[in-house]
């Protein structure tokens, strides 16, 4: 949808802006123009640290040029952030890995190709499964599915720490609160709301940019976890 490409393009900005690395892993178009899903590595000084704040359910509200009544429509699109783990921290077993090449096929990926390029890779001791279509040679392929994959179980473990350490917070931390609606983007009423905060712009045209304002919404969320997270500590304390 065209709001999954907005959002796409308004990360892309935001790591421009942070002057991070943005590499774009997966990139599926969606028949009816628009975005149906896409992934991709960013890189940068506390790029995590930003950035995963924006994980979770973000809401549209807009009038569809489809639409002939002028009524406004409400859609969702899922932001998950992962972490992306040091080879000192996460060793997977290459015993535990089933490993699959494919045509790479469907309207996503650049390079849809007829040769085996696409690479499927299984982690069998969770199922958990990453795949790569993006590019023609299936050696790059295979080496962003195991970043995928490798981030996924990263991600996995980190969620099973948090969640026993961070049960009552508010703020998303990591990947905690993936199915939480974060935050609503309202077209027709040119405003953005975190929900998390309660802080709102009203100039989404400029919020949508990625640069200064969405800035301005991560650092107030940052702030906000390491108040939450000062508290805790203190509470524990007395």
């Amino acid at each position: 949808m065209l709001f999954t490409s907005e959002i796409f393009d308004m990360y892309q900005q935001y790591a421009a802006f942070k002057r991070w690395h943005f590499e774009t892993l997966e990139y599926f178009p969606s028949e009816i123009g628009g975005l149906r899903h896409a992934s991709a590595s960013i890189a940068g000084s506390e790029a995590y640290k930003h950035m995963k704040f924006e994980g979770g359910v973000h809401r549209v509200q807009r009038v569809p040029r489809t639409e002939k009544q002028g009524r406004t429509h409400t859609s969702t699109v899922t932001v998950t952030i992962l972490p992306q783990p040091t080879e000192i921290n996460l060793v997977i077993n290459p015993k535990d890995l089933r490993i699959d090449t494919k045509r790479a096929s469907g309207a996503g990926g650049q390079h849809v190709n007829t040769t085996d390029s696409a690479v499927w890779i299984v982690h069998l001791p969770t199922g958990i499964v990453s795949e790569c279509q993006q590019e023609r040679s299936q050696l790059k392929n295979k080496e962003m599915a195991m970043k995928k994959l490798r981030a996924k179980l990263y991600s996995l473990q980190l969620e099973e720490e948090t969640s026993k350490q961070y049960n009552a917070r508010k703020i998303q931390i990591g990947t905690k609160g993936r199915s939480e609606k974060i935050r609503t983007y309202n077209f027709p009423q040119n405003w953005v709301t975190d929900h998390r905060i309660n802080k709102s712009f009203h100039d989404l045209e400029t919020f949508m940019q990625g640069e200064y304002l969405l800035d301005e919404l991560v650092q107030s969320l940052k702030d906000c976890a390491n108040y939450e997270s000062l508290v805790e500590i203190i509470s524990k304390k007395v």
